[in-house]
């Protein structure tokens, strides 16, 4: 099976810590779409599977009319099985939810919701230039839970400003909402953002480690009293309501890319969409597909099923690796992890993996795995 990613780059206003490609020109959507529709005959055959997930992301998807992605889902089920799709996501902000947008989603034949909460503090909200109130997320939250909808909540934590306190009740709510699946992301202050020239210039500081692996430290512990399954450094579900999408990443999985600035990967080349719109449309509009290729070398294979499978609680398959790479490479990779196994950052058996208390330092040891 395979996977299919559809990249909607359009928002109401830009995020401060947010480096994904967007757009403020949702007027555009209608010409968008038509360019997604051609991309998606154009490439349909990079995958020989039909698809079992099925991801709108952005952007914020939710700011196009139900219209376009109603013809985004038609023109799907004309190239694909839509009865062996098991998940149907998009990406919401909680100023967009209204029943009739649910009920318009639901008819469309989506079947779960992911929607970016980031905080309930109305302060810290607008300090990262969210345009929704904790009021607004607490009303799309409780629209979402009457219609009995698969959901996933995003927090964050590691905002400028943020207490231990204000993470505490941020966490406590949600788990007074008990959404089948939440993420728990430590804020990234990446090169371009608004964020990051704020950092440079010395207006906000980044959050020390220590306060950093308190709040992640407090969100696991009130997450694993609820019943979640802390299954990846960021997401936590209930019993049954893992991403599959996102897991199918994780598991290195082949996925079809869409849309501007999308990626690709069908298990040896991946392939990267244009980050501009412009150039996206006008290319698709004489119809030319024009996702720039990248071979992977061996290596960078091996090193991709290391970043992958090292963020989740399930860990790097040593048998999954053997039957893919030459012995040499698992006895390197096993060697090259022997200080960590040795330290307790990482542990082995059938597979290895970093314990749940050290994901906060899985890029580090991460880099010291990696085939240079």
């Amino acid at each position: 099976m395979a996977g299919l990613y559809i990249h909607i780059p359009f928002c109401h206003s830009k995020c401060s810590y947010c480096d994904f490609y967007s757009g403020l020109r949702a007027s555009a959507a209608e010409g968008y779409v038509d360019a997604l529709l051609t991309e998606l005959s154009l490439r349909r055959d990079e995958t020989a599977d039909d698809f079992s997930t099925i991801y709108i992301g952005g952007g914020t998807p939710s700011v196009l009319p139900t219209g376009e992605i109603s013809r985004i889902a038609e023109a799907i089920g004309r190239l694909t099985d839509m009865k062996a799709v098991e998940e149907f996501t998009v990406e919401v902000n909680p100023e967009d939810v209204t029943e009739e947008l649910l009920t318009a989603y639901r008819r469309i034949g989506i079947n779960r919701i992911s929607m970016g909460v980031q905080s309930f503090d109305d302060t810290l909200l607008k300090s990262i230039n969210r345009r929704h109130t904790a009021r607004q997320a607490l009303e799309a939250t409780r629209l979402l839970r009457a219609g009995n909808w698969n959901y996933s909540v995003d927090l964050m934590f590691g905002l400028p400003g943020q207490t231990l306190s204000a993470w505490q009740n941020d966490v406590n709510r949600i788990m007074q909402i008990n959404p089948p699946h939440m993420s728990a992301y430590l804020l990234s202050y990446e090169p371009g953002t608004r964020l990051y020239a704020m950092l440079q210039t010395g207006k906000v500081t980044e959050t020390p480690e220590q306060l950093a692996s308190e709040m992640q430290q407090y969100v696991t512990d009130a997450a694993r009293a609820h019943g979640y399954n802390h299954y990846e450094i960021s997401n936590y579900a209930q019993p049954g309501f893992h991403s599959r999408h996102n897991s199918a990443y994780w598991t290195m999985t082949p996925y079809l890319g869409l849309g501007a600035s999308a990626h690709s990967y069908d298990g040896n080349v991946r392939r990267i969409n244009p980050a501009n719109i412009k150039k996206y449309m006008a290319s698709l509009s004489k119809g030319v597909a024009i996702a720039e290729c990248e071979d992977e070398t061996l290596d960078e294979i091996f090193n991709d099923y290391i970043i992958a499978g090292l963020r989740t609680a399930d860990g790097l398959s040593i048998e999954a690796l053997r039957q893919r790479f030459p012995e040499h490479y698992i006895s390197d990779l096993l060697a090259d992890a022997a200080p960590f196994i040795n330290g307790g950052e990482l542990v082995v058996d059938s597979s290895l993996a970093i314990p749940e208390c050290h994901w906060l330092k899985a890029d580090a040891i991460m880099r010291d795995l990696l085939r240079v």
